[in-house]
This record gives structure tokens, sequence and C-alpha cells, in this order.
């Protein structure tokens, strides 16, 4: 079995069970399975006290373990001598050598600092259709890495060990913007993909390396949550090809109580990247008695026409417990179907199902004709059809990148 073959086969396997973990060996530049570790609880303390001498204490620890934080972008001192987060609205305000609610950016008494620049705790080789992204170079391989850390909580995160831990918490590998660029191109991958947790939190770290990828043609794409404000937005996205954002739900209860944030810096980030060249798509994970109702959906997908335009591509995942809500079923595949039919009577052509293997809800289709021309099955392709971007049966331009 070849390098490549190995790389294909292991990361569709990761995708049946949950992100892939994969260790750099500098001396081969091969790359080998490994298993993320969790050696420490990945929650926060509630209420937990601040004691600014064990802060500065777990930070000169933190030094000898090889987290050196790299001076961050985006932050003020307030007047009461705070270091002041503005990196997404949050807006964290931090005492000497405490950390942000993400767990790697931290107060540096006189600077912002990151923890994990450089510093991905999970590497591997996916499918562009495991972001899900269906409109970019279908078949396609993305170089997909991922940080500890992220902005939300979300009660069904399905990356929880390392996506609520800290750095220090988790197996991390030294793998800089250079490097990671040369592992992706020397993997035959068409893209990077920033994935798994939440990118906004290792900010730097993507915005250097979406800069040389776009110099050596590698296209990026971020799987995101949305939560990050709109200069750093504009900052990062000339750089960027795709941005799929997660639109967890349609009401600030939901976002406050399931995911520890809030709805509306959300809407705004949509609407920012509306008005730029970067391809669009929304997840929404449907949870069942949560964000499910029928009015609530029907609202978010007219939002989403009126003020984003058609040619988005929506995704309606199944739910299945895991984390903090395994006492909720999975979500039945007969709601799903009827969401996506509201949603495109409604008026959005690209409305795709996940989670649900075998559906036609896998299958893009062109939106005057309604033929298929993206055949899948789960993350393998059955069929492609599209020629110089547009449907061969009836002309009609697909918005996306096909080749």
């Amino acid at each position: 079995m070849n390098r490549r073959q190995f790389l294909l086969d292991f990361a569709t396997l990761s995708c049946c069970v949950g992100i892939g973990g994969m260790l750099i060996n500098s001396e081969t530049s091969q790359f080998v399975p490994t298993r993320i570790t969790n050696s420490k609880s990945a929650t926060v303390p509630e209420n937990s006290k601040f004691d600014g001498n064990e802060a500065k204490k777990a930070y000169e620890k933190l030094e000898k373990q090889g987290f050196v934080a790299r001076e961050a972008l985006y932050w003020e001192k307030t007047r009461e001598g705070l270091i002041k987060c503005t990196l997404c609205p949050r807006y964290c305000n931090l005492r000497p050598f405490e950390r942000g609610q993400c767990k790697v950016r931290i107060s540096l008494e006189n600077k912002l600092g990151t923890l994990v620049y450089g510093k991905p705790c999970s590497v591997a080789v996916d499918p562009i259709e495991k972001k899900p992204v269906f409109h970019l170079l279908p078949g396609s391989t993305a170089f997909s890495i991922a940080t500890a850390g992220c902005l939300f909580g979300c009660r069904y995160c399905q990356n929880w060990q390392i996506s609520q831990a800290a750095p220090e918490e988790v197996e991390s590998y030294d793998l800089p913007p250079e490097k990671l660029v040369e592992e992706a191109i020397a993997n035959g991958c068409k893209s990077i993909a920033y994935t798994y947790t939440e990118p906004t939190i290792f900010y730097e770290y993507m915005l250097d390396t979406a800069k040389l990828a776009k110099q050596r043609g590698i296209r990026n794409v971020v799987v995101s949550c949305g939560y990050i404000n709109p200069e750093p937005l504009a900052q990062l996205a000339p750089f960027l090809d795709v941005m799929k954002v997660d639109l967890k739900g349609f009401t600030e209860r939901f976002y406050r109580s399931v995911c520890g944030g809030t709805l509306a810096p959300v809407l705004a980030t949509l609407k920012q990247l509306s008005k730029t060249n970067v391809m669009m798509d929304i997840v929404t994970l449907v949870v069942p008695t949560q964000n499910d109702d029928l009015p609530t959906m029907q609202a978010m997908f007219k939002w989403i026409l009126e003020n984003l335009g058609a040619n988005v591509s929506l995704f309606l995942t199944r739910f299945g417990p895991t984390f903090k809500m395994k006492n909720l079923p999975p979500t039945p595949s007969s709601l799903l179907t009827k969401l996506r039919e509201i949603a495109m009577e409604i008026g959005l052509p690209y409305v795709y199902l996940g989670n649900v293997p075998g559906h036609e809800g896998e299958n893009t289709f062109c939106s005057n004709c309604k033929k298929i021309l993206v055949g899948r099955m789960g993350y393998q392709l059955t069929e492609m059809n599209i020629k110089n971007n547009r449907c061969p049966f009836c002309q009609t331009l697909i918005p996306g990148i096909w080749e």
C-alpha cells in the first residue's frame, strides 16, 4: 500500500469515529496514527478564585514544557491595567497570567499571548466532504488541523476531549506554518482545513498558514462557529476560499443554554462574509426538542435567503447522543427530510443532509433542471457531472469551485 492510499484509508476510518489524530515524524516526513490523550479534566471550574502567583507559576511550568506564548493579535490595555482580548465577542479582561475563556490566550502582563501557535493537537488528511464542504473540489482531500481549546462549551460537542481542554492537557506537535503547508503539498491535498475545534482561537497560526498556502496555490477552508469580531475577520477573509459556519440554532435561548454563547455575533459574521468573495456554507445540527421546532427553522431558512442569498450551501445534520446530551434521541431522518423540503420550498436550492447515508440529500442537484450533478455516498463520489462550472444538461452556472 502506498503512502497516499494509507492516508486516505486512515482518514476515511477517522470520519466514522470522530476526529483523526496523526503525528508528524520530522525525520521521515511520514504520518503515523497516534492517540489523542486527555490526561486531565477538560472542563473549566466554575466560580474558581484566581490566584495571580499560582497563575504565574503555572505559566513558567508551561514554558518548560515548550508552550512559550507568542504575542497575539487583537488586544488592548484597559484603564485598570488589564489586558482585553478583542478577537471575539467575549472580550475577556485578563489579569496577569490569566487565560481567556478559550484557555489558549493568556495575559503576559503587558501584552496578550497565544499558547498554541504552531502547536496542533490533531493533524489528519480528510476527504473535503467530511468538513462538510460540497462545492469545493469534490473528491479532493484537505489537510486538517486543530489546536486545543474553544470559544464555546457546546453540550453536544463530539470533539469535547480537545475543544474543552487546555493546551497542556492534550498531546501536541510542533508544526509551524511553513512545514504545515509543505506537508499538505507532499500529501497531495488541495486545501488546508482549520477545523475540529474553533479555529478563531488559533487565529495567528491560521492567518500565517493561510497566507503561505495561498501563495502556493492551496485552498483555505475554515470550519467555525462564526464567533469572531469584524476586524479580525476582515483581515483573514482575503486568504480564504470557504468558511463553513455552524449556525447552531436560531434563538438566543438555545445559544446561551446549550452552546454558552450568543446568536447575534454569528449572524453578523454571516452578513459580513456575504459581502466578501469567500464561499459560505452553513451547518445546523438539528437537536431534538432543542432547536428543531418548525416555526423557528422556517424563520432561519427565510433569514438565510433574504440576507445571504440562494447560493449558500445549507447542511442539516443528524444529531447523535454525545458528551453532556446523551439523554436525547438521534434526530429522526423523517424530520430532516421534511426540513430540507421546507428550506428548498422557501428558495434555497443547495440543501444537504448530514449523517444520513444514502439519502438523496447527500447529492448536488442543478437548481434549474433538477438533475444530479454530484452524486455522493457518505464521503465517496458516485458521479461528477459539472463541466466548466455549469450543469452539462441545461448550462446553468453552479456556484462553487469545481476544478
